[in-house]
């Protein structure tokens, strides 16, 4: 049986980061959608129901930054993995869902596609 790649959808708002982590995800075989910001990345999820991560910035403006978005997710859409990045902000207990990840910046490519087959292998 042939299973369909992952769908990730990529929140960030710096425009050549996104394109950075975009391309090494589409290279890697994932499905790609791309949100420059929160408000972007809601209406992208209400209308694809194959989504099964975000990796979201935490520093984005807009109505919420990406801890606001992993809240609004777990509680939307329960079944969608998270992984958060920052290269600023300092993750504290209870910042973001209980089974989400958060991986600093600077980052290696190689974890956040571990990260991400490893969080979606149980969904």
């Amino acid at each position: 049986m042939v299973t369909a790649p992952i769908q990730v959808l990529v929140v960030e708002d710096e425009a050549f980061i996104r394109m950075d982590v975009v391309d090494m995800l589409r290279a890697a075989g994932f499905n790609i959608l791309e949100a420059a910001n929160a408000d972007e990345a809601i209406l992208l999820l209400e209308r694809h129901s194959n989504v099964r991560l975000i990796f979201t910035d935490i520093d984005m403006p807009g109505s919420m930054n990406g801890l606001k978005l992993a809240a609004a997710v777990r509680n939307c859409w329960p079944p969608i993995r998270i992984i958060a990045t920052s290269g600023h902000f300092k993750i504290r207990a209870g910042d973001l869902p209980a089974d989400a990840r958060f991986i600093p910046k600077p980052y290696n490519p190689v974890q956040i596609i571990d990260a991400i087959h490893e969080l979606t292998s149980t969904v």
